[in-house]
């Protein structure tokens, strides 16, 4: 058996098609099923039983001599959500109850950490431990993820292999229900839609210009590949970054949107929200480095590549039903 938390959601949703086309159907899903707004996700996947998240821990106990393998990939991932308590519940604890599990009993785990740990960038992007402890992200979000990084860090034992995937900017199918949370990519496509034009922040810092803030824009297919690396690649654990190596700004990304569509530019500039606008990332670009030198060697998506594939594969095959 293979465990997916997080299953019916983005990542987790295209991480079990990706285990289905690999022929892994003995996979238990783990995620809170009554929120019905992922149910299409799940369509046509291949699994064994869903577990609730709250049950999962002790059914993990009672399981676990049937598991192989723990990709721990559920989080509450909402950047405009500033109730530390609700981090500190879903994402710090839950996931030191999964980690200590996984050491009790010998499972190996993949886990999900995030590029909001390196908070405004002035600490580099670097994957290196010892970076971890002086990051200081910009949202309680950022912390949560980066205060587990550092516990497990800290652990003097720790699964007999385990990942801590740093996702940048992931961008693909089924994020539809994540509100303001999805992709640009998903906005973009859905505006050029509705009105011909797409809608970026203007730059409020003057190193930038308006719609040339640079993100790592990572395609969902590809860190799936990447969890797949490590499942059958145990050698090196630690933290990890996962993002392209390549900054790209919005500019170019509402552009390869256009071009996907087959549409001429038209990009309107708007004032970034000020809930935001204090805590916002202008540049992204993890070093990638530790991931090539573990030994993955799998070329990722151009931005422009992933997108075309995102919108004509996915998105305009969704719009037409």
């Amino acid at each position: 058996m293979i465990i997916i938390t997080g299953a019916a959601g983005f990542i987790g949703s295209n991480l079990v098609r990706k285990l289905n086309d690999e022929a892994f159907y003995d996979l238990v899903l783990v995620d809170e099923f009554d929120d019905t707004g992922k149910e299409k996700n799940l369509e046509g996947k291949r699994y064994t039983r869903k577990v609730e998240r709250r049950d999962f821990i002790p059914w993990l106990r009672e399981h676990h001599k049937l598991v192989q393998f723990v990709f721990h990939i559920g989080a509450r991932t909402d950047t405009a959500e500033f109730d530390q308590a609700v981090f500190d519940e879903l994402n710090l604890n839950y996931s030191k109850d999964v980690w200590k599990t996984c050491v009790e009993f010998g499972l190996p785990l993949v886990n999900a950490s995030s590029a909001a740990t390196y908070g405004d960038g002035s600490m580099g992007y670097s994957d290196a431990h010892e970076v971890t402890e002086r990051l200081s992200p910009l949202n309680p979000y950022g912390l949560s993820k980066n205060d587990f990084d550092k516990w497990a860090l800290a652990q003097e034992h720790k699964p007999y292999f385990w990942a801590g995937l740093k996702f940048f900017n992931v961008y693909g199918p089924n994020e539809y229900h994540k509100g303001r949370m999805a992709s640009v990519v998903f906005h973009a496509f859905n505006q050029v839609k509705e009105s011909g034009k797409v809608k970026l922040f203007r730059s409020h810092d003057p190193g930038f210009q308006d719609g040339f803030q640079m993100r790592d824009f990572i395609y969902v297919m590809d860190v799936a590949d990447v969890c797949m690396f490590f499942l059958n690649d145990r050698r090196h654990s630690g933290i990890y970054n996962l993002g392209t190596g390549q900054a790209r700004a919005f500019y170019h990304l509402a552009a390869a949107v256009f071009k996907a569509l087959q549409q001429p530019e038209n990009i309107e500039y708007i004032d970034m929200p000020l809930d935001i606008r204090e805590k916002y990332q202008y540049f992204t670009e993890a070093k990638m480095e530790k991931l090539r030198n573990a030994g993955f060697r799998k070329p990722f998506h151009t931005l422009e590549d992933g997108v075309l594939d995102y919108v004509v594969n996915y998105l305009e095959k969704t719009a037409c039903h």
